[in-house]
């Protein structure tokens, strides 16, 4: 059956640049570590992700609705991955704002401006270039991916919505007889818990949920 948006899918990717194929995200742990782009705390490895929800780039989203599990290759123009060069993130900066930081502007540097990343350009007679754009702007990019299957398993898909949104570690997510408790380490704002609670019970089946905080080990063991 074709995929639809807002279905969970369980995939490996590996995105690179068209025009000078550089690798610059992929969940394979030999591709990562060839390409100098090993993160220790990041897992790596197949990931589940829910269509349509930004959880991969927005082109990629479109291309992967409508297919079936297989392998794939997608072209993606700028606007659909990581947008258009946009000229208005290109600004000229005083050199001397970065000499008071005890920097020495260079070309190919990342520097970080009220705030805001951005690569130097150029640098000359007192003026320096700085481009705010995603590095990625203006280029066509490549994903090579495998759409492993389909996620039906409510558990799961809340699972995989928590890691997206926590990133390292996930909250321990416990099920009992369709109902789901899922236990954070610390304690979260209520605004915190009503936007996660909201989307787990957008996205899934997890009607009947309850988030709580971990008691600590040895209040358990005086219960």
């Amino acid at each position: 059956m074709p995929l639809k948006d807002k279905e969970f899918i369980e995939i490996e990717y590996t995105g690179k640049t068209k025009e000078d194929e550089i690798i610059f995200d992929t969940t394979d742990e030999k591709v990562a570590k060839d390409n100098e782009l090993f993160n220790e705390q990041v897992t790596y490895g197949p990931v589940i992700v829910c269509l349509g929800e930004g959880h991969i780039i927005q082109g990629l989203d479109k291309l992967i609705i409508g297919k079936e599990p297989g392998d794939y290759s997608f072209d993606i123009l700028p606007e659909d991955a990581f947008g258009k060069k946009d000229p208005k993130f290109i600004q000229l900066i005083p050199s001397s704002k970065f000499a008071k930081q005890g920097i020495k502007p260079m070309p190919g540097m990342q520097v970080n401006v009220d705030n805001h990343m951005g690569i130097i350009k150029t640098v000359s007679g007192g003026r320096t270039i700085v481009d705010f754009n995603h590095p990625l702007s203006g280029k066509e990019v490549v994903y090579t991916v495998k759409i492993i299957k389909k996620i039906t398993d409510t558990k799961k898909q809340v699972e995989a919505l928590l890691k997206l949104a926590f990133q390292m570690k996930a909250p321990e997510v416990k099920e009992e007889d369709g109902k789901f408790k899922v236990l954070f380490e610390h304690e979260l704002p209520d605004e915190v818990k009503k936007s996660i609670k909201d989307k787990i019970v957008e996205l899934t089946k997890a009607k009947d949920l309850i988030i709580e905080t971990k008691k600590p080990e040895s209040a358990e063991k005086t219960q």
